[in-house]
């Protein structure tokens, strides 16, 4: 029996009203990002668990591209896995792990291995975790090793969980200072 299969899709709509400031949501998709404003009150996203390796082109410490990738097949919904890739070039490579989007010719990458040896391999855990955080000042093509500088993290959820569509509402507490995020 195989633990490969076709790529799942969940579409997460996510909603405020009024919050009362400038807010940027960045939801992080293991690593793929989506923002919101305050202007915006309604964002749609949408995850797709096609994944691929790539050699990512890089400058300036962002990513501006992919020059080259090759699809593999995710672990099967709600189970989670290592992906493994080998450097075969001839010499040392930066890869990366990254999502195809739907009928993209190249992925957006996402996990990112610098210098990797010829005949060196990487691995990437996979479990498909969405992350939710408030920032200002995030590039979209930027690396960060952590967590998003100038950000404040403020939910998780395990994408294997969800329906395939749901509903969340970002609120702001004006007293408190802070931001939550619940199921509609």
């Amino acid at each position: 029996m195989s633990n490969e299969s076709a790529p799942f899709v969940k579409n997460l709509i996510f909603q405020s009203k009024d919050l009362g400031k400038q807010s940027d949501l960045m939801l992080v998709f293991d690593g793929k990002v989506d923002g919101m404003g305050d202007h915006s009150p309604v964002m749609k996203a949408t995850y797709r668990s096609q994944l691929a390796f790539t050699k990512p082109q890089v400058e300036h410490g962002s990513v501006i591209g992919a020059a080259t990738a090759v699809e593999i097949n995710a672990p099967v919904e709600g189970t989670s896995s290592y992906l493994k890739a080998t450097n075969l070039a001839g010499a040392k490579q930066d890869l990366a792990i990254g999502f195809m989007g739907h009928g993209a010719l190249l992925p957006t990458p996402m996990l990112y291995f610098k210098n990797v040896g010829d005949d060196d391999f990487v691995t990437a855990h996979f479990k498909p975790m969405l992350r939710a955080y408030v920032t200002s000042d995030y590039q979209e093509t930027e690396i960060w090793k952590n967590s998003p500088k100038n950000s404040t993290f403020l939910w998780e959820e395990d994408l294997a969980d969800l329906d395939e569509t749901t509903t969340w509402n970002l609120t702001w507490n004006g007293h408190t200072g802070r931001y939550t995020i619940a199921q509609a």
